[in-house]
C-alpha cells in the first residue's frame, strides 16, 4: 500500500480533481492520503476532509510541507503529488508493475508530464519536458515522485526549503535510480495560460539556473511567483 502526500496552500480550485483520481485506483493500493497544508484560508481543508484525508498542519513552503507529510505517512511506499496534478489512465497498474521489479525499492518512479490544455504550446512544452527528463534525468515534482520509504529515508528525504525541493532531491537520487512510469500526471496549465507559455517557461529556466549557481531557494522564491 502507498501513502500519497499532497502539499497544499489555497488549493481549493484543483484539489478535488487530484483527490478524485486517487479514488479510482486498484483496491488496496492507496492506503492513505496525507494533506500537508501550509496555512490555507480557502476551502482546501474542507475538501480534504470530504475525501477522508489525514491533515497535517505544516509550515508554509513545499519542501517543508512534503517533509512533514512524509513524517506523518504510515505506509511502505510514498507517492508525492502536487495539489494541481491528477493521475490518469492505468496509473494504478503502472505502479503495481513497478512494485514487481526486483530492484524497485532502490528506484524512484515518476510519471510522464502532461498539461490540461489542448494548445500547440502545451504539446511543445510536454515534448521539451520529456527531452529534459531523458537527457538530463531531471523530472520536476509535478510528475509525481514514488519512493520506497526505506530509500526516501536513506537519501535524507525532502530538504526544508521553500522552492527547488524537487530538483534538490532528484540530484540526490541520481540518473540510474529514476524510471518513467507508463502513465500520465496531468498538471493544471493555469499559470502558463495566465503568464504566457514563453514567459513562464523562461522564468522557470532562469530560476533553475540561479539555483545551480548557488542562489538560495528563499531568494529565488521572490522571483518565481
Amino acid at each position: 500500500m502507498i501513502s500519497v502526500i499532497v502539499p497544499t496552500f489555497n488549493a481549493a480550485r484543483t484539489l478535488a480533481s487530484t483527490l478524485e483520481c486517487l479514488s479510482l485506483h486498484r483496491p488496496g493500493l492507496v492506503g492513505e492520503i496525507v494533506i500537508a497544508d501550509g496555512g490555507s484560508s480557502d476551502d482546501t481543508i474542507a475538501i480534504a476532509s470530504r475525501f477522508d484525508c489525514k491533515i497535517v498542519r505544516a509550515g508554509k513552503g513545499r519542501g517543508t510541507q512534503l517533509r512533514q507529510g512524509a513524517l506523518a505517512a504510515t505506509h511502505e511506499w510514498l507517492l508525492f503529488l502536487h495539489a494541481d496534478t491528477a493521475l490518469v489512465g492505468d496509473w494504478g497498474d503502472a505502479i503495481v508493475a513497478f512494485f514487481q521489479r526486483t530492484n524497485s525499492h532502490e528506484i524512484v518512479g515518476v510519471f510522464a508530464f502532461r498539461l490540461d490544455d489542448n494548445t500547440l504550446s502545451a504539446r511543445l512544452l510536454e515534448r521539451l519536458v520529456a527531452l529534459r527528463v531523458r537527457l538530463l534525468a531531471l523530472p520536476y515534482g509535478d510528475q509525481g515522485l514514488l519512493f520506497s520509504r526505506a530509500f526516501y529515508d536513506e537519501i535524507g528525504g525532502f530538504s526544508d526549503i521553500p522552492l527547488m525541493e524537487d530538483v534538490d532531491i532528484i540530484r540526490r537520487i541520481g540518473r540510474r535510480r529514476l524510471t518513467v512510469l507508463p502513465a500520465f500526471a496531468v498538471t493544471s496549465a493555469e499559470k502558463y495560460r495566465r503568464n504566457g507559455y514563453l514567459f513562464r517557461s523562461a522564468r522557470n529556466l532562469f530560476c533553475l539556473g540561479l539555483y545551480f549557481l548557488g542562489v538560495s531557494p528563499a531568494r529565488i522564491l521572490k522571483l518565481y511567483g
